[in-house]
């Protein structure tokens, strides 16, 4: 029979989905699984092969779960909201919900491809008004806590997008949606008070299954430094200033502010005002990450003014610098060079002094000032008596800082969840009421937004402006909408209950979902989506209505898929087809020596690959053994269509192995166990998260099973079943071949015996007269008389009549009796 995976596999997809075969139920008699994917943004561009390698993962691990007798919650929804399908609609006119709606289809057709497992019924977008009702109220949730308040803020804006953007959205002054120029502005902003969660979210951390990097990059992110406030008194008040380091306070030389700091104006003298006011205004062109970013030389102002050094009463110069920020600690820093790399190259940069206070060993030097001593003393001994110190002159205190930040929750965009509520005149407002819930955006024609700060609400008149009979008071409607973030914030929470009319989720079925058991998606969310949603968690969880105190129990980043480029040098990239080796070099088709790299797939650096044209042409089964074939999950992989289609070749031998008129009913004991060794590799392989692997536990397997004279059709089937979490269709093809019921989840995972794997029984070949009549598996430690009896037995039918004129003995190998 020949293996034909474009009829096998749509087949077997209908089947599923006529079946409804991974429809999860809430089984109090099984033991839950909760696998998920970092659900995508539905894009133009559709699946591409980076998504591949985490879908299949994860698809591997819930059929595997499933036949090991779980219950398997393996949803997949779109992230649907956001400024990509915003922008097209401006240059185009279509509504973002309809380029929406075109490209989830794409999406779940070319996932249903490939055959991954998801409950469909549990499907939805974040913009489905079914959905972006219950994150209205969520929001509103927080309000009521006083965790979301608006404020004036410094903002990074683009004009040219008409929003607000975070310090993630901008890359060297320019957004990273179109490269559009952007600018710092003091805007008014909703804002959710990540802050007040800053402890936990930091304590959170150590108890859970993630890659150490991530957690350490939250924990950087959060950043908390536990130090002291000094007060610094300068001509116009106190000057306060965090240091983390105050055993180094008599290293003082020079303070440095941030360029927002509210005493930079009063402390400018006049001759100094010109210029500290033209670094203002340069600076606030920034975003805060080219701030901060290292670079070997730092900018910066003096502003005329001195403060007197709380300890000597020396005065110290005040400087203003973009490097140091507002938004952490007080706004300003004390300038301590000898320990300090950063202070030191601003030192250096503007010839400032540089004195040193702390020997090579930890012990505090040159650190006397009448009855103020630390010389001697190590660093925290130096830390608390300098703390002390404070304390007692109300100088200071000690303080903890945390780098983290309120998060700018608002947008000035169209496609994104309306905030539900109502401004009025007097500067009150009100939070809208359940039944009041979802609250719609108007139907709209312009999507740009309308002037500075306003997004395209705003020109909807009727809209925004209604009379509250809830208050009896004209009132205007917010303008602004929810950020991406807001909906995959708790989606996690919406697939436990995915259809719910009267909550965003039930007790009972979150009780017995939560947490995610399996959590797979890219590191680049490792401070932003993860982050937001463990702070939602902790909110909803110290409200009362979730009952863990984190979402995700085991989290892996999963590898870029890398490909070969080929980039005319000052020209671009060319298509891989276009280019040729000549030499041992790689030429353009005009002559030109190429530069040959292995890069991150990308549409612009032409080297992607269409998982279409994959599954067409290998089928999916023998791509979804290729994405885990490539490299382990979590490391950057190159990707090779010659791999691909290797992963085809063996399918064809195991279908031909399967499909071979050897499969017999005859448990030899070569290919029993070959068969539960497999499956123990593939076991461990998968617990493991070894998918990698696999692949070649199956290609060994092939390779020793197919010399066997007979296969066993119990061996035949345990590997069949092996395969299914990897190579599904095929597999549900095979059992079905090898006589059994549709549906091979049903038949549970198979179970290595330990008798298999430990050697303990051998097969030995029985003959009469040198002519094969049986085999016979025994024990290896069987003795001679015991074997020769069994043999006898075995072959009794060809031994009647005759007289046995010599037995013939090989340990573990056979008998052959001479009549």
């Amino acid at each position: 029979m020949r293996y034909d995976p474009s009829l096998i596999e749509e087949k077997w997809q209908k089947f599923w989905k006529e079946e409804q075969t991974f429809r999860a139920e809430e089984d109090e008699t099984k033991t839950k699984y909760y696998v998920l994917d970092m659900f995508p943004y539905p894009s133009g561009a559709g699946l591409h092969v980076g998504h591949l390698i985490g879908y299949t993962a994860t698809d591997i691990v819930a059929r595997y779960k499933r036949a090991k007798g779980f219950s398997v919650l393996h949803p997949m929804g779109w992230d649907s909201f956001g400024l990509p399908a915003e922008q097209y609609a401006i240059r185009t006119g279509t509504h973002p919900r309809e380029t929406t709606e075109k490209n989830i289809a794409n999406f779940k057709q070319q996932l249903t491809s490939m055959g991954f497992s998801y409950d469909e019924s549990r499907e939805f977008a974040t913009s489905d008004p079914e959905y972006y009702k219950w994150t209205q109220k969520l929001f509103l949730i927080l309000y009521e806590k006083g965790l979301a308040y608006m404020a004036d803020m410094a903002v990074n804006y683009c004009p040219e997008l008409g929003t607000v953007l975070s310090n993630e959205e901008v890359e060297n002054g320019f957004s990273v949606e179109g490269g559009y120029p952007v600018e710092r502005r003091m805007l008014r902003q909703w804002v959710l008070r990540i802050t007040a969660f800053a402890d936990q979210l930091l304590g959170g951390l150590d108890e859970l299954d993630w890659p150490e990097s991530v957690k350490q990059l939250q924990r950087n992110w959060i950043g908390k430094s536990v130090g002291a406030s000094v007060h610094f008194e300068t001509e116009h008040g106190v000057l306060e200033v965090f240091t983390t380091r105050p055993d180094t306070l008599i290293g003082v030389s020079f303070l440095v502010l941030a360029p927002e700091h509210p005493l930079v104006d009063l402390l400018t003298s006049d001759e100094q005002k010109t210029i500290v006011a033209q670094y203002v205004k340069e600076t606030q062109s920034k975003s805060e990450r080219d701030r901060i970013s290292e670079m070997k030389t730092k900018s910066g102002v003096f502003t005329g003014a001195y403060a007197k050094h709380p300890v000597t009463q020396n005065p110290i110069p005040i400087w203003i610098a973009d490097y140091v920020l507002m938004g952490y600690g007080s706004g300003a820093v004390m300038g301590v060079p000898a320990h300090d790399d950063r202070d030191l190259l601003f030192a250096q940069q503007f010839d400032l002094p540089i004195i040193s206070v702390v020997s090579e060993d930890g012990v505090c030097i040159n650190s006397c000032h009448e009855d103020f001593s630390l010389d001697g003393l190590s660093g925290e001994e130096a830390k608390q008596y300098v703390i002390n110190f404070l304390e007692k002159n109300n100088l200071g205190s000690a303080k903890v800082a945390y780098k983290l930040r309120d998060w700018l929750f608002s947008r000035q965009r169209y496609w994104g969840e309306p905030i539900p509520v109502i401004h009025f005149e007097d500067g009150s407002c009100r939070p809208l009421k359940d039944d009041e819930l979802p609250l719609l955006p108007p139907e709209i024609q312009d999507y740009r937004p309308e002037g500075v700060g306003q997004g395209p609400l705003a020109k909807v008149k009727e809209w925004v402006n209604v009379f509250d009979s809830e208050t009896q008071k004209e009132g205007k409607r917010e303008t602004h909408t929810m950020p991406q973030w807001a909906g995959s914030c708790w989606y996690y929470l919406r697939f436990c209950d995915a259809h719910n009319s009267c909550a965003p989720w039930a007790e009972e079925k979150e009780q017995y979902w939560m947490p995610v058991d399996l959590y797979i998606g890219g590191a680049e969310h490792a401070v932003l989506h993860l982050l937001y949603a463990r702070f939602w968690h902790q909110v909803f969880y110290e409200a009362g209505i979730v009952s863990t105190p984190e979402p995700f129990k085991k989290l892996v980043n999963q590898g870029l898929v890398l490909s070969t480029s080929y980039r005319i040098p000052g020209k671009g990239y060319i298509a891989p087809e276009m280019a040729k080796e000549e030499n041992g070099q790689w030429i353009s088709p005009s002559g030109e020596l190429l530069d040959v790299r292995q890069e991150k797939m990308s549409k612009s650096k032409l080297n992607g690959v269409d998982p279409k044209v994959l599954i067409d042409e290998f089928g999916a089964d023998a791509v979804r053994m290729y994405a885990m074939f490539s490299g382990p999950l979590d490391k950057n992989k190159l990707w090779s269509n010659q791999g691909v289609a290797g992963c085809r070749r063996f399918l064809n031998r195991f279908y031909e192995m399967a499909t071979s008129s050897r499969v017999k009913d005859e448990d030899i004991f070569e290919g029993m166990s070959l068969a539960h060794k497999l499956v123990q590799r593939v076991t461990d392989d998968i617990e493991k998260l070894s998918l990698n692997t696999i692949t070649s536990s199956f290609m060994e397997f092939i390779n020793e099973f197919v010399k066997l004279p007979v296969y066993p059709k119990n061996a035949v089937e345990m590997a069949v079943r092996a395969l299914a979490p990897i190579a599904p269709h095929i597999s549900e093809e095979l059992w079905v071949l090898l006589g059994n019921a549709s549906g091979i989840e049903k038949a549970g995972w198979p179970k290595a015996l330990p008798e298999y794997l430990e050697g303990k029984i051998v097969t030995i070949v029985v003959q009469v007269n040198g002519k094969l009549r049986a085999r016979l598996d025994i024990s290896k430690d069987a003795i001679e008389e015991e074997v020769v009896a069994l043999a006898k037995e075995a072959v009794s039918k060809y031994l009647e009549g005759g007289v046995v004129r010599k037995t013939i003995f090989v340990l573990n190998r056979l008998v052959n009796f001479v009549i």
